[in-house]
């Protein structure tokens, strides 16, 4: 178990589409293990094998809600429906944020760490974490379709704050 480094944009990685994993063995779950550690001690909410420097296609979520950490592998969205609209920044992009458009209910599959199919709905904040961390597995940065960008000085203010 590490902290890895995070990858940061304009690093080539975080543009490559990443390769699906096809063996599941020991250096993979120190992946998943070591991605997960990394998620948490930068504070994050997800983070995709490309922004460690990994070309795989694996990521780590946990919002924090009642489904704790989601480790998935070679993620597909299959269902997507509705629309939010809101902000999101990227470990691999320090001091930005951006209003980002995403899909309000998903169904996603993949891999456990063991290879073993799974399927999940989410919807709202899980929803846009899975849709973001699958975007960095596409080479897609969220400042690439967000509809506004703003850094913490610059944040579009809402009134009563």
């Amino acid at each position: 178990m590490a902290i890895r480094l995070i990858v940061k944009n304009p690093d080539p990685v975080l543009r490559e589409k990443a390769i699906e994993v096809t063996k599941f063995n020991r250096n993979l779950h120190k992946l998943l293990t070591d991605m997960a550690e990394t998620m948490y001690d930068a504070h994050g909410v997800g983070l995709a094998a490309p922004q460690v420097g990994i070309s795989k296609r694996v990521i780590v979520v946990d919002v924090g809600d009642d489904h704790g950490l989601i480790e998935m592998v070679n993620p597909v969205i299959v269902e997507s429906e509705g629309e939010q609209l809101g902000p999101e920044g990227c470990l691999s992009i320090p001091n930005l944020n951006g209003d980002v458009r995403r899909a309000q209910r998903i169904k996603i599959k993949g891999l456990d760490r063991n290879g073993e199919p799974f399927e999940l709905e989410a919807t709202d904040f899980l929803a846009r974490a899975f849709q973001h961390e699958v975007d960095h597995l596409n080479g897609v940065l969220f400042t690439d379709i967000a509809d506004s960008i703003y850094d913490e000085e610059t944040r579009p203010r809402h009134r009563g704050e």
